[in-house]
């Protein structure tokens, strides 16, 4: 049993950058097909800037899905994309029909409660915010230790 305990502490996080990687790039995907018509879909609406769809969410799907991706702001980008699936869902798929399959809501109501889990549980351990934070910390250590080392110098 205590390996399966090992195991379980060692591919969590990871798992967890895996899910967050994956989600990051499907959505990015749609932000593409939304700005650039890549992958080209035969309903491409033009992108036009001061748009609700594909405008400004085509922008949120492609910077918010990059983000995700590297693992950079995981949290107060999932946030916000989590609220805005939320948004699209209640906007555009709910008026259409109660149950989420034949709305076709489902993948905004996924989008949004993985977003929901990053925002809780952050990037993981393959993330550029624990490359910060570590990076922080380390430049935090070594600063604690130059003024310990001017103060001791001066004793």
């Amino acid at each position: 049993m205590g390996n399966l305990a090992e195991l379980r502490l060692v591919w969590e996080p990871r798992m967890l950058s895996i899910l967050r990687i994956m989600t990051g790039l499907l959505f990015l995907e749609h932000g593409t097909a939304k700005i650039f018509d890549f992958p080209h879909q035969p309903d491409h609406k033009a992108w036009v800037l001061m748009t609700l769809v594909p405008g400004i969410q085509g922008l949120l799907e492609v910077i918010g899905g990059a983000l995700i991706t590297v693992g950079l702001f995981t949290r107060i980008v999932a946030f916000i994309l989590a609220g805005d699936m939320a948004f699209a869902y209640f906007m555009s798929h709910a008026p259409q029909n109660f149950y989420p399959l034949l709305n076709r809501g489902d993948g905004a109501i996924l989008y949004c409660f993985i977003f929901l889990y990053l925002w809780v549980a952050g990037g993981g351990e393959w993330s550029l915010d624990r490359v910060r934070a570590h990076h922080g910390r380390r430049r935090s250590e070594s600063h604690l230790r130059t003024k310990e080392n001017r103060i001791s110098a001066t004793c």
